[in-house]
């Protein structure tokens, strides 16, 4: 699309949606306040839900395609079969508004749904329903979520499900499109503004010099100086020890939520120098040489831009205890001592907000026309904003997308899954997700009684078929070993997962580290590591006494 917006089109439209597809996600508990809108949808339209869980969410949708992990491409490449094949596309706008879909055709003529049904698990007349559902719909959505993304292949995946939206002639439709359930934790806002290393504000790129340039003169630097490509985050972690020797960790705790994070401990431990600011003792502070106490969202002013592409002013509430700093102020304390303190003349939100407008001035993600003034007025602002007078732009792509020549890039990828190979010695394939009583690696939510009452423990789901298969009734003890880390659990029965997985949540550290377990291979191009779909064997811990 050239452009990244979680949904580039108004959450409202998710209510409205007459055939509604969601893949790799379950937002009723991963995202509780979209259940407003998810529930509008299914009382009356349709809803399909591909999860390898039977959850809640999935139970109640009209059409649950329970495919195995990491075979989304697959699925998507047979709905798009389905469409092909009984000349359900939108061929006039694949003409008019796309490029490449003759590739995309090609592949998907071969992937028909019996072959997605070995593949996937998913019976070849439900992917025929589900195709048929989406193509006869007046307002149809396709989303994706971590399920989708989070493997080796996970671009492919998401591409091969964008293919389909595109087939379907839905994204710059009005009440159509396709988009991602992300943005949590201000998720959309990070990755607009250079919180990746290949990046500056506004989604601009390093490649680009018009956007070099005008962040330089913004920054008051030289070009040269902010050209430098850095690692990813999982790149970093890998030369922890080695290459690197000191880290500074800024609210986020990879000790629980990397990929193999045994590993990732036994590097930390290697480090000459581990800072990390934030507001509670998390596990990466406890192996930390210094920590430094922030202030936690309440105790400050700032802004967040939801998955949507809405811009929020979150106002301080609450007072703050002495001692600890806002964020903005560790930072440019740090910057003063490492002689930077040029370029960090205020750790006031709103002045810092101003730079960030201007530094955007032009970009895809064109913040200039937002300003406080506007956002505490009341107004609902979606980016881009080009200018003080600009409404703001809640639905992108109604006449053009963002790229050179304003169509949409259809990619033939792969259909083929990417994950780790079970085999003899570690037959099952084990998966990860959240509960709706916990957030991420827990270092805020395990602290709230309520919360940690409801869900004091992860668990290890499994179908009560491979539970007898190891003499494993609820609640006994259980050892999870992959190749690279163990993780004791007990056990919960439920038909609703597949017979060959197993889940489990990743919200607790300590000896209930889930990713211990996960594998740290990443997608070749999004850098992201393989979470979803990692091969375990499984034990039953006996009982002693």
């Amino acid at each position: 699309f050239g452009i990244d917006r979680g949904l580039p089109f108004p959450l409202a439209w998710i209510g409205e949606a007459d055939v509604l597809l969601i893949a790799g996600g379950n937002p009723r508990e991963t995202m509780p306040p979209l259940e407003r809108y998810l529930a509008r949808q299914r009382a009356h339209g349709t809803s399909i839900v591909v999860d390898p869980r039977a959850t809640s969410f999935a139970r109640d949708a009209t059409l649950h395609l329970q495919a195995a992990p990491g075979t989304d491409a697959s699925l998507a490449y047979a709905l798009l079969h389905v469409l092909v094949a009984e000349r359900r596309i939108d061929e006039t706008y694949l003409a008019t508004r796309t490029a490449g879909f003759a590739d995309v055709a090609r592949v998907a003529e071969r992937e028909h749904p019996e072959r997605a049904e070995r593949r996937t698990g998913v019976p070849a007349e439900s992917i025929r329903l589900a195709a048929r559902a989406l193509a006869t719909a007046t307002r149809a959505i396709v989303l994706t979520a971590r399920g989708v993304e989070q493997h080796e292949n996970g671009t492919d995946a998401a591409t091969a499900y964008i293919n389909l939206a595109l087939a379907l002639g839905l994204p710059g439709r009005d009440g159509c499109g396709y988009g991602t359930l992300t943005g949590q934790g201000n998720g959309q806002g990070g990755r607009e503004h250079g919180q990746k290393s290949d990046q500056l504000p506004g989604y601009s790129t390093l490649d680009d010099p018009l956007a070099v340039a005008r962040v330089a003169r913004v920054w008051g630097c030289s070009p040269e100086r902010i050209t430098r490509r850095g690692k990813t985050a999982a790149e970093i972690f890998a030369t922890l020890g080695n290459d690197t020797r000191a880290l500074f960790v800024l609210a986020s705790n990879p000790a629980v939520s990397a990929p193999n994070s045994a590993a990732l401990r036994m590097r930390l431990r290697d480090l000459d120098c581990l800072i990390v600011c934030d507001f509670f003792l998390s596990e990466t502070a406890r192996e930390a040489h210094v920590v430094l106490p922030a202030l936690q969202w309440a105790e400050t002013v700032g802004t967040m831009t939801n998955l949507e592409g809405r811009v929020l002013l979150r106002e301080r509430v609450a007072d703050a205890p002495p001692g600890p700093r806002s964020d903005l102020a560790i930072l440019r304390a740090l910057a003063m001592r490492l002689d930077a303190g040029a370029f960090f003349a205020s750790d006031d939100a709103e002045v810092i907000f101003d730079e960030l407008r201007h530094a955007t001035r032009g970009a895809r993600a064109d913040y200039y026309g937002v300003t406080y003034a506007r956002l505490r007025g009341g107004e609902v602002l979606h980016w881009p904003v080009r200018d003080e007078a600009h409404p703001g732009t809640p639905a992108l792509f109604e006449t053009a997308f963002a790229t050179p020549d304003g169509r949409a890039r259809c990619v033939a990828v792969s259909p083929d899954s990417a994950v780790e190979e079970v085999d003899a010695l570690y037959p099952w394939t084990f998966t990860t997700g959240r509960s709706r009583e916990h957030y991420l690696s827990g270092t805020q939510t395990r602290r709230i009684a309520t919360l940690a009452t409801a869900a004091p423990e992860p668990f290890a789901q499994l179908h009560p078929t491979l539970a007898a298969r190891y003499g494993i009734a609820h609640g006994d003890l259980v050892r999870l070993i992959s190749r690279r880390g163990t993780v004791e659990l007990r056990a919960e029965l439920d038909d609703g997962i597949r017979a060959e997985t197993i889940f489990s949540t990743f919200h607790f550290g300590g000896s209930q580290t889930i990713n211990d377990l996960t594998s740290d291979a990443l997608d070749p191009l999004s850098r992201m590591p393989a979470f979803k779909a990692c091969a375990v064997r499984l034990e039953r811990v006996p009982t002693i006494g």
